[in-house]
């Protein structure tokens, strides 16, 4: 009955509050920790570190050139005709000599300074899964396999309920078949099924959309936390598309929900180093081999939420793909707070008492993860805040941390002002709720992240392009737009993405359902969610 009561009084974060027997419930945060009103400055002045790199690019060209232009007043002068004098008198060549080799060597300077730019990054398209129709499943469904299927006590069970019906999931998510046979068939060789129908249907349609043809990839990039074969993911791609033999390929895992985030930032750095290039990343979570069937709470969450999906994202540093693509990739900001071992212990794969292997969610979670956003959205801040923002977060800092004047109300920067669109994790409705609280975002800003979460499920690492793929079907993204893609996941990590919108993007055409998978029910959404 304690634990009844209980979950009634914290509604959603109910799914963070876990026990490790029936006698005693662990309560913990009921919120996300307040972390605009309390920053560390050795972040801000992270963020600021990053910044620092434009301005000394536009120091060195407002040095360089007043030189080059006094260089050239030298040479030539006020009148054309010293151009003359260079045949005829041999101190105005030594002079003409001496400007001409002062010339080169600022534009040699210039020059390398040029190529030594960071290379644009394009994403050019992107597509998301959608499965059959065959493998949805209603809350009410999943609960009766849940009942039906014998591996759990009637105490988890009505666990399972309490979190179901709370969790902000609706009654068209996904499941892999591994999962609704009956009996469960939780084989190997369902997951690599379930694997490939996610790859390759998404990436065969990506493929089409973008008209690139798979020998022309030059870098891949998957990242999947708890499924990792031999041989890999990434190995599964090139063999069945027969991709080159020189493509450079990396399998991200154990990485968790923000390892979508971690493979772009690796494609950014490797597309930076190889001119000329395309990446394709790949973001998916394999569910059949890690549904736990046992009776400890803490592990019983990834049941009630995490569903089927992936998505492919094509990347390109081709000054050509510019025009076609659709956003430009411009800050990435990651955060690791695995050092500590509250945060790294958070989120654990291990054997319960009765050695059933399933992912545990320690009641540190929710703490844990405040602290993660809070120092990844201060290092974020200078990157993208504007200048006004800025000066009034930073003149509140430097009162409250150098001065020490308890007394002055902390200034909360307005995120809005730097971004028109959010893509926040889905990861649960409870960390949506204390997000949209903490930034001040209104109901339309949250609307990609409920309504993904509502229609989907959390898809983990694949969850921001769902997200992002409801605002294009929205028609919401307009050329110049600022897009922040903000995830976290175990280690504990919470990672960032700014992006800015070539173009504006339009929907509907001919390929646009198989890529996109709101086009066609779009208008239904948004739904209201029940609270209870």
């Amino acid at each position: 009955m304690a634990s009844t009561i209980e979950l009634d009084k914290e509604r959603l974060t109910a799914e963070m509050a876990f026990t490790d027997d029936a006698s005693a419930v662990i309560k913990i945060r009921r919120r996300l920790p307040d972390f605009l009103q309390s920053v560390k400055l050795k972040y801000v002045k992270l963020g600021y570190g990053y910044t620092c790199k434009l301005p000394t690019t536009l120091l060195f060209f407002l040095i360089s050139a007043p030189l080059f232009m006094a260089t050239l007043i030298q040479l030539t002068g006020p009148r054309l005709d010293r151009f003359s004098q260079l045949w005829t008198s041999p101190t105005a060549f030594v002079d003409a000599a001496t400007g001409l080799t002062v010339l080169f060597v600022l534009l040699l300077l210039m020059g390398l300074n040029w190529a030594k730019r960071p290379r644009p990054v394009y994403l050019v398209d992107f597509a998301c899964y959608k499965p059959e129709d065959e493998r949805k499943l209603s809350v009410e469904s999943f609960l009766k396999m849940t009942e039906e299927c014998g591996g759990f006590e009637e105490e988890t069970i009505h666990f399972q309920k309490k979190i179901s019906t709370r969790s902000g999931l609706g009654d068209e998510t996904y499941f892999p078949p591994g999962i609704t046979s009956r009996p469960p068939d939780l084989t190997f060789k369902q997951a690599r099924s379930e694997a490939a129908s996610v790859i390759f249907s998404t990436l065969d349609a990506l493929f089409v959309k973008t008209g690139i043809k798979p020998e022309e990839i030059d870098i891949l990039v998957v990242n999947c936390s708890l499924f990792n074969p031999t041989p890999s993911l990434s190995s599964m791609i090139v063999n069945h598309y027969k991709l080159k033999p020189s493509i450079k390929s990396y399998n991200l895992g154990g990485m968790g929900c923000s390892a979508g985030l971690i493979s772009i930032d690796l494609a950014k750095h490797l597309l930076r180093a190889n001119p000329n290039s395309y990446a394709l990343v790949f973001s998916t979570e394999n569910i059949t081999l890690n549904w736990y069937f046992g009776n400890d709470r803490s592990m019983l969450l990834c049941n009630c939420i995490f569903r089927m999906g992936g998505a492919g994202v094509l990347l390109s540093n081709k000054a050509r793909d510019k025009s076609r693509s659709k956003y430009e990739l411009v800050h990435t900001v990651r955060t690791h707070k695995g050092s500590a071992d509250n945060s790294y212990n958070c989120v654990y794969q291990r054997e319960d008492d009765k050695g059933i292997v399933g992912v545990s969610l320690a009641r540190e979670l929710m703490a844990v993860a405040g602290d993660a956003l809070k120092t990844n959205i201060t290092t974020l801040g200078p990157l993208v805040l504007p200048l006004s923002e800025q000066f009034r977060f930073f003149v509140s800092l430097v009162k409250r941390k150098v001065l020490k004047m308890a007394r002055v109300k902390p200034y909360i920067p307005d995120f809005k002002n730097a971004f028109e669109h959010f893509c926040i994790h889905a990861g649960g409705r409870a960390v949506l709720d204390e997000l949209q609280k903490n930034l001040r975002l209104s109901e339309w800003h949250m609307e990609p992240s409920r309504m993904t979460l509502y229609r989907f499920g959390n898809t983990s690492s694949s969850s921001l392009w769902y997200e992002l793929a409801y605002t294009e079907a929205k028609g919401r993204v307009k050329g110049g737009d600022r897009v922040w893609q903000i995830a976290f996941g175990s280690g504990f990590k919470c990672n960032s993405a700014v992006w800015r919108a070539l173009r504006a993007v339009a929907v509907g055409d001919g390929a646009e359902p198989k890529t996109n998978p709101w086009v066609e029910s779009i208008d239904k959404y948004p739904v209201k969610i029940p609270l209870t």
